[in-house]
């Protein structure tokens, strides 16, 4: 019953950013650009399919799959990232129902707006879940994959509930390929 009063008043709150059309940055291709909508507002992810081409296929599949939906921001630290996309428990345990994937290291750094993919101790065990990145973490160039970049909607990104785990999490309302969007 929580959890479909949070579903009803998370879409109460995303409705306006559900509605609006998806409008690209110039130059973008809406075959792998991400549009996420989120609890705080509306945040357009441009996909490196060119860096990481396995997940950056993944995540789009995932979207399609309507995976994503509903999922919280389970971790949430302040100067550092928000991590989501654990829509199989929540809580950052869990993945889908697709294999792991192999690490795809690239030399682009880990900056502000950096969206990279989450994994356990091995480096082949990224799955579902992914971050996006407050501030800049070398410490995790060359150790994590990076699979896209925030284009717009960063200031949104900013405002998401912080903790680990975090009570009362933010959520993603919606997550689609933005050639999907109508």
């Amino acid at each position: 019953m929580v959890r479909i009063a949070a579903v009803l008043v998370a879409l109460l709150v995303a409705a306006p950013a559900l509605a609006q059309p998806v409008k690209l940055p110039a130059g973008a291709d809406p075959q792998n650009t991400i549009v996420m909508d989120t609890t705080k507002g509306r945040v357009v992810i441009k996909l490196r399919a060119d860096l990481a081409p396995q997940h950056a296929a993944r995540i789009k599949q995932l979207s399609r799959d309507g995976f994503y939906n509903n999922v919280p921001f389970h971790r949430v630290i302040d100067g550092f990232m928000a991590q989501t996309g654990d829509g199989q428990r929540g809580d950052g345990t869990g993945g889908s129902k697709y294999p792991n994937l192999p690490a795809e290291f690239s030399q682009v750094p880990f900056k502000r707006g950096i969206v990279g993919m989450a994994r356990a101790q091995s480096p082949n065990s990224a799955n579902s879940q992914f971050f996006i990145m407050f501030a800049d973490g070398a410490f995790l160039n060359g150790k994590y994959t990076v699979i896209g970049e925030v284009i717009s909607g960063m200031d949104h990104v900013d405002k998401i509930k912080r903790g680990e785990p975090v009570a009362n999490p933010d959520r993603i309302v919606k997550m689609q390929v933005a050639a999907d969007v109508h």
